[in-house]
């Protein structure tokens, strides 16, 4: 009950440096709608509940699910959160979404996965096809629980920020400069435990250091239930027009359109559920299936009903074959046989209840967005009409209608009935819900990422006290001026055109169209 008074005292307009209610506001300042935004700025912006949340009485299973995504899950296997392992990724959700923004930036050295906030994590490819490597899962696990030991040692792995320099020296007409910086990541065989347990890869990846390593932040999880709440035909008509106008100089991911939109994908709930809307790669949707109800399970490992059974690695076995023969690990657990048969086990026990995983979706689907900040600030207003202008609101478009709102849960859970709605808002979330290129140096894996939706963008320092405003996918971007003229690093970006018309602009009206990305 504690817990529920707090987050509700947080709700309270003004409380903590948050903006007082404000009357005769245009509609973007309501960036979630009336239903889905928040007055709240303070540095808990991102944790405060929608007032469709409050309307429909879902503030104590708000509350409920909020103390589970704040709190470390335990290796206990009984007791409240246990289930943490047997191999993980992160103990919670703020580990990875620091008061429930996006990933800080990472320093320079060792990829300290134990710092809270670090939400950066490791991408392992195999470089000619950008398939994940089998050897470990597509977010690798850094932690094991004993006796299990981590599928990978992060303080063998090390991070080196190296600089960049575009076409224009990195430096605007009128002297400005700035600078554009990437990570290289370097990660030796010997700190993948399979490798040292005496496993080798068929493709030689391994045995070679053929692999390559990337970063990939995460993103805040606010807003995700306005974002599921678009009507499907609406994000493919926005595919189809994107495809008609040939603006983009790489086109579509062909693995989403191909003449038609594609349903063809990787998860099971395809192709009845429509559009991808979740993840850099529009892996994931709608929100019952999504990210934050994929990462309760996979990051932390804590089984569910629906899923019982461990992550390990994309082949599924390999991990479990050689973490079975280790002498250590049977000491302490078993036989060769008994931890095999553990490790790939489909029936293991629930270790979170159907109810605790609807007041973790009830409080996912129940985040909102922040009001967007100085509205009425003349400098903001001439930011917002040059973002036109210049053709940033292609990619970054700025509204979209929300539908009916009908909760689909492709797992079948009886919750949906409980879930926070935003029937027929209209939201301000800055992006098309589409993939693009930017072609930048080290870029994501496959080159294709979804726009990243900017509302509340602005926030992240102070929500987090990180030390940068951590932009683009992998935290490269120190500032939104970084973030921008990566965009346009190179003529084969689908960004090149605006980040150009960008350039040209004399630092007034640079500085407007900052002043306007950070107030959104």
């Amino acid at each position: 009950m504690a817990l529920f008074a707090a987050v509700m005292v947080g709700c309270r307009p003004g409380e903590g440096g948050g903006e007082e209610p404000q009357t005769d506001m245009p509609d973007w300042y309501y960036t979630g709608g009336k239903l889905g935004t928040t007055t709240n700025t303070s540095s808990m912006t991102f944790r405060q509940p929608t007032p469709a949340t409050e309307q429909a009485g879902l503030g104590g299973l708000f509350a409920q699910g909020d103390n589970i995504a704040e709190k470390d899950f335990v290796t206990n296997t009984t007791g409240r959160q246990h289930g943490l392992g047997p191999v993980y990724v992160r103990a919670s959700c703020q580990h990875c979404h620091p008061n429930y923004s996006h990933g800080t930036s990472v320093p320079e050295g060792v990829y300290n996965a134990k710092d809270q906030g670090n939400g950066t994590l490791l991408v392992v490819i195999n470089p000619q096809t950008q398939a994940y490597v089998p050897w470990l899962a597509g977010m690798p696990q850094l932690f094991g629980a004993k006796p299990f030991k981590a599928p990978l040692d992060p303080d063998q792995i090390t991070v080196t920020w190296k600089t960049a320099t575009d076409e224009h020296g990195n430096k605007f007409a009128d002297g400005e400069t700035y600078e554009l910086r990437y990570p290289e990541v370097k990660m030796p065989k010997t700190a993948v435990y399979v490798y040292n347990q005496g496993y080798r890869d068929p493709d030689g990846l391994l045995e070679s250091e053929g692999y390559e390593v990337k970063l990939e932040n995460t993103i805040g999880v606010y807003g995700s239930g306005l974002l599921d709440a678009i009507p499907d035909q609406d994000i493919i008509d926005q595919y189809a027009k994107e495809a008609a106008d040939g603006k983009l100089k790489n086109g579509l991911n062909p693995a989403f359109w191909d003449g038609t939109f594609q349903t063809t994908g990787y998860y099971k709930n395809d192709p009845q559920w429509g559009p991808k809307r979740f993840t850099y790669a529009l892996t994931r949707g709608p929100i019952m299936d999504a990210a934050g109800a994929n990462a309760i399970w996979n990051i932390t490992n804590v089984t569910r009903s629906d899923r019982k059974y461990h992550y390990l690695d994309l082949n599924g076995k390999i991990y479990a074959e050689y973490a079975s023969k280790d002498p250590e690990v049977q000491a302490e657990f078993g036989t060769q046989e008994e931890i095999y048969n553990y490790l790939t086990s489909k029936e293991l026990p629930v270790e979170m209840t159907d109810e605790e995983f609807t007041q973790v979706m009830v409080w996912h689907r129940g985040l909102a967005v922040p009001a967007a900040r100085n509205v009425t600030d003349p400098k903001v207003l001439k930011g917002k009409e040059l973002f036109t202008q210049i053709g940033c609101d292609y990619c970054h478009r700025p509204t979209w209608t929300t539908g009916p709102d009908e909760v689909r849960d492709p797992n079948n859970f009886p919750v949906t009935a409980q879930m926070p709605r935003y029937p027929n808002q209209k939201i301000w979330s800055y992006t098309d819900m589409v993939q693009h290129k930017l072609c930048m140096e080290n870029d994501i894996r496959t080159g294709w990422c979804r726009t990243t939706p900017l509302w509340g963008r602005g926030l992240h320092k102070k929500a987090t006290g990180d030390k940068y405003e951590a932009r683009m996918h992998d935290t490269r971007a120190r500032n939104v001026i970084e973030a921008i003229m990566w965009h346009g690093y190179s003529q084969e970006s689908d960004a090149y055109y605006p980040t150009q018309q960008f350039y040209k602009l004399n630092k007034e009206d640079r500085d407007a169209i900052v002043a306007f990305i950070n107030a959104i």
